[in-house]
């Protein structure tokens, strides 16, 4: 479940992007196949547990592909958001503990142009943060 601070967090960086993405954008020629855009995610919290891996953004979703590293026990947390900030389908991993495993996920993005930016943290077992979440735009 998500805290009201990871909230507030996530409100305050969606600000910031939101901000940036309404800025002119420069003219672009359409590419017959483009690929998808990937974004590099890492997440530690500084005492050996991290979440490491890709988004890739799609028009309606994004998906997460990688690995979460856990000491003790942990979970990864993860949401796209709109341009104001509005959490459109969050999901978490299991609970993993002094492991490392693969945690995939397809994040929702069901609005026109997809997701503005997600949300990615490392949870304890109980899905409390455990150190600052990861903030990351749409490219």
């Amino acid at each position: 479940m998500l805290g009201r601070s990871a909230l507030t967090f996530f409100a305050v960086a969606g600000l910031a992007v939101s901000a940036a993405l309404t800025a002119p954008a420069a003219a672009a020629t359409p590419a017959a196949a483009a690929a998808a855009p990937t974004t590099r995610v890492y997440v530690s919290d500084g005492a050996g547990s991290y979440i490491s891996g890709t988004l890739t953004w799609y028009n309606r979703s994004a998906v997460f592909t990688g690995t979460l590293k856990s000491v003790g026990c942990r979970r990864a947390w993860y949401s796209v958001f709109d341009g104001y900030a509005n959490p459109l389908g969050p999901r978490s991993s299991s609970t993993h503990c002094n492991t490392g495993t693969s945690v995939p996920a397809t994040l929702p993005a069901d609005v026109v142009g997809g997701g503005a930016y997600a949300g990615v943290c490392l949870d304890d077992a109980n899905g409390k943060p455990v150190t600052s979440c990861g903030v990351y735009p749409r490219p």
